[in-house]
């Protein structure tokens, strides 16, 4: 099975790899450090420390295949291929609610959206709503609280 395209700004690429380095030369090494204390501590297998410390190894190697796979796959978008007059994916979007607020949203892979942060998936119902248009369009979205109209102001 092929699998799916992951779409990453060059920041994002740079964030998996500093996580995933992490991962290989500190937290492998302390995970060990806690199977082989809890080892030492009591007869292993029952050690609740030791269940603990080999459920924490399979999390640790488990996020680290997971890395691996998303930087085989990723496609990176830079920021200065985009153009500027149409949302596009790596596209920040200054858009006007109906109560006359304003909000920024980065469009960005599902891997790095973090909708705190502004950043928010081209594959999320505001992602998808925002792509493709321009200043001054208008767009509806359905969320959980009624459907959201908003005003493209700026693409940067």
């Amino acid at each position: 099975m092929a699998e799916k395209e992951i779409f990453l700004t060059p920041e994002g690429l740079a964030k998996l790899e500093e996580e995933l380095e992490y991962l290989r030369t500190v937290r492998r090494q302390e995970v060990a450090g806690k199977i082989q204390q809890a080892k030492e501590w009591r007869s292993a297998v029952t050690s609740p420390e030791y269940e603990e410390a080999k459920n924490e190894q399979g999390f640790v190697e488990g996020r680290i295949l997971e890395i691996e796979r998303i930087i085989k796959n990723a496609t990176i978008i830079h920021h200065e291929a985009v153009p500027s007059d149409v949302v596009q994916f790596g596209s920040t979007v200054r858009v006007r609610l109906q109560d006359g607020s304003e909000e920024y949203y980065t469009i960005v892979g599902s891997v790095e959206a973090n909708p705190g942060e502004g950043k928010i998936s081209n594959e999320s119902p505001m992602g998808k709503a925002l792509l493709e248009r321009r200043v001054g369009d208008e767009v509806e979205v359905a969320a959980p609280a009624g459907v959201l109209k908003l005003r493209i102001v700026e693409i940067k």
